[in-house]
């Protein structure tokens, strides 16, 4: 009995972190590290233990800036920040994530297509439809419960890890042993897992569900968070089980592509089928195992895509919002924050556009994690500041252990982005 309290305690205390954590292996996310493992085998599978650290410093900084303040990140900025400040994190916001939708809305129509031969353009609107609806019209608690098990999608690649052969002694030196090739690939899709796992979105996104959770548990007082000892201890559990979860999840997708694809000679992921055969070895006993791993692929990237998108239009939203201070929150309902359920229609909307552009679904998820390791650059510099001062954050501001992670990471960051385009100029 005191097992089963324990585990319901637990999944009481599950929230903006574990989604956060699900979101960050989106569509984008899973092309991304399939890309890693099937180019450069386990080459790059060490980046997952590496970062593992980082994005939880981060992920907390962002949780506790919200929690503390009662305000989503674009409020903070506004009210202790310039002007260009706020206008500079907001545009890079809006344009990151415009640009994420877009590829994330495509890679579920391609991945559709696999198993049902329909009409790209009549399944990204039916996508984009569907996800609109869900998002404004949910209230923000079934709009949660709905998050969290959209989550259970990306279950396929441990599962996987664990039906195959590997050089195991290889794979575990791999991962905690770094390898760096300074080549203009390598450190391209280096800079797109950096992205893909400490991603703009999420920084705005846990900030802002974190003031959602205490709406929800109705603990302000004289509008700001009355905060226990033991809701901020909570908040990082949560967080911390997110994080790990989601590079769980990545590190096991770079496995699979490493071990299925790159040692099978597949070291390009070009179509969602490339991505696709990665998952065969789940389903080989079964008859027609590759139409099965299309289909389990499918699923998979339409699951984290219908978890992904509103989260990555509603914190593009939320910063919107807060800049302009208007009514915003997925607790209200659409005649109450018009201009919040605006923003996001109109920001999905445009992300749809850009799948007519011409770029391949698959490839246009690798260049999204990219710029998304780009444009984290300021803004992990902007938090850094925000979580460290009393003024904003009083006795809650960031710890010597925190702002060391968060400052690493920054400068890594920082330095991989730069590294990136030095070898691009020179190949």
């Amino acid at each position: 009995m005191k097992i089963t309290q324990k585990i319901k305690k637990l999944f009481k205390i599950i929230g903006p972190g574990v989604i956060t954590g699900a979101a960050d292996d989106d569509p984008s996310g899973v092309a991304t590290y399939t890309q890693a493992g099937a180019k450069f085998g386990y080459g790059q599978l060490w980046t997952i233990i590496f970062i593992l650290p980082l994005m939880t410093a981060v992920q907390e900084a962002c949780a506790r800036i919200g929690a503390v303040t009662g305000k989503g990140l674009a409020a903070v900025i506004k009210k202790y920040y310039s002007k260009k400040v706020l206008s500079s994190a907001v545009i890079l916001i809006l344009i990151a994530n415009t640009i994420n939708i877009g590829a994330n809305l495509g890679a579920m129509a391609e991945a559709t297509r696999l198993i049902v031969p329909l009409n790209f353009s009549l399944l990204a609107l039916f996508f984009t439809a569907l996800i609109l609806v869900l998002e404004i019209f949910l209230s923000y608690k079934i709009y949660a419960k709905v998050l969290k098990w959209c989550a259970l999608s990306l279950i396929a690649y441990p599962v996987t890890v664990f039906l195959i052969n590997h050089p195991w002694r290889e794979l575990i030196k791999a991962t905690f042993m770094p390898h760096i090739e300074f080549s203009f690939g390598f450190l391209f899709i280096i800079v797109g897992v950096l992205g893909t796992t400490i991603s703009p979105y999420m920084f705005f996104w846990q900030a802002s569900e974190e003031v959602e959770e205490e709406k929800s548990r109705h603990i302000f007082n004289h509008g700001r968070p009355n905060l226990s000892e033991r809701f901020i201890s909570n908040l990082r559990l949560d967080n911390f089980l997110g994080m790990l979860f989601s590079q769980i999840a990545a590190w096991s997708i770079i496995v699979v592509a490493g071990t299925v694809l790159h040692n099978n000679g597949i070291t390009d992921v070009q179509t969602a089928a490339d991505a696709a055969r990665a998952l065969e070895p789940l389903v080989n006993t079964f008859p027609n195992a590759g139409l099965w791993a299309k289909a389990i692929f499918a699923f998979g990237i339409v699951g984290l895509g219908l978890l992904s998108v509103p989260v990555l239009s509603a914190s593009a939203s939320y910063a919107v919002s807060e800049a302009f201070s208007w009514r915003e929150g997925l607790n209200l309902k659409f005649k109450r924050a018009h201009g919040f359920y605006g923003v996001i229609t109109v920001a999905t909307i445009i992300g749809l556009m850009i799948n007519y552009i011409g770029i391949d679904p698959i490839k246009a998820l690798i260049f999204t994690a990219v710029i998304n390791g780009v444009v984290s650059v300021p803004l992990l510099f902007l938090i850094n500041k925000i979580a460290s001062d009393e003024k904003i954050m009083s006795k809650h501001k960031s710890g010597r252990l925190s702002r060391f992670f968060l400052w690493l990471t920054f400068i890594i960051m920082f330095l991989s982005s730069l590294a990136m385009f030095i070898a691009m100029a020179k190949s």
